[in-house]
């Protein structure tokens, strides 16, 4: 098959197959007499693999790992584990960001409601956002 072709059936550019075939996560296929790249039908497969891969959140590095192992014939399942725990954890460490920063706002605007708003007289400032408690500071909603 073609690039085109290739590209047609796996929904993927011919820019991004060149891509990755500079950067070795698809092999460079044959090449017909004409200089046309020439793929096999498992190009297409592997292509598959490595949107599925990044669909799942993977980088183009995790995911040449795993081929890296799949071609020196090792199992891959816990290696691939391992990559989306840590994928995992940082969610979950992005999650908790976002809690404390919901909370920083949250006690931001409670605060603000009290406030007058005839009694805002520095130029400079707007005093819903001055004087922060310090334990506003401590939630980690910003360092």
């Amino acid at each position: 098959m073609r690039i085109g072709e290739v590209a047609h059936i796996s929904g993927l550019s011919p820019t991004t197959i060149r891509y990755y075939e500079d950067i070795g996560l698809v092999p460079e296929p044959a090449r017909a007499a004409n200089g046309y790249r020439d793929y096999e039908p498992g190009a297409l497969e592997r292509l598959r693999f490595i949107s599925d891969a990044q669909d799942s959140g993977l980088t183009l590095a995790e995911i040449a790992s795993i081929l890296e192992l799949r071609a020196q014939g090792e199992s891959t399942c816990h290696h691939t584990i391992e990559l989306m725990e840590r994928h995992l954890a940082d969610v979950d460490r992005r999650i908790d960001s976002l809690i404390a920063s919901r909370e920083h706002y949250a006690q931001l605007i409670a605060r603000a409601r009290t406030l007058d708003p005839s009694e805002c007289t520095d130029p400079d400032r707007c005093q819903t956002i001055s004087a922060v408690p310090d334990h506003v500071h401590k939630t980690g909603a910003r360092s």
